[in-house]
């Protein structure tokens, strides 16, 4: 199981992009435990300064922006 944290203030995009990452994990087959992190302290922990960003498994794999569905399955075919 991936562990997966989006990191953002809550937002539409932060939102829009948890729903995409769990549309595609779940097209996918593949179990993901997904998570909002909107705590400031814990989203500079990660070195982040745009958001939303979204950490795999403890590393940081895209910030900034909604990602591209096929950038999210290429998180998970890894």
């Amino acid at each position: 199981m991936k562990k997966v944290k989006v990191l953002g203030s809550g937002c539409k995009n932060c939102k829009t992009t948890a729903a995409l990452i769990k549309e595609v994990a779940d097209a996918l087959k593949v179990k993901i435990d997904i998570e909002k992190v909107e705590d400031f302290a814990q989203i500079m922990a990660y070195g982040v300064m745009a958001t939303p960003a979204v950490v795999i498994d403890e590393q940081v794999v895209h910030k900034g922006s909604v990602p591209k569905r096929d950038s999210i399955e290429g998180w998970f075919e890894k």
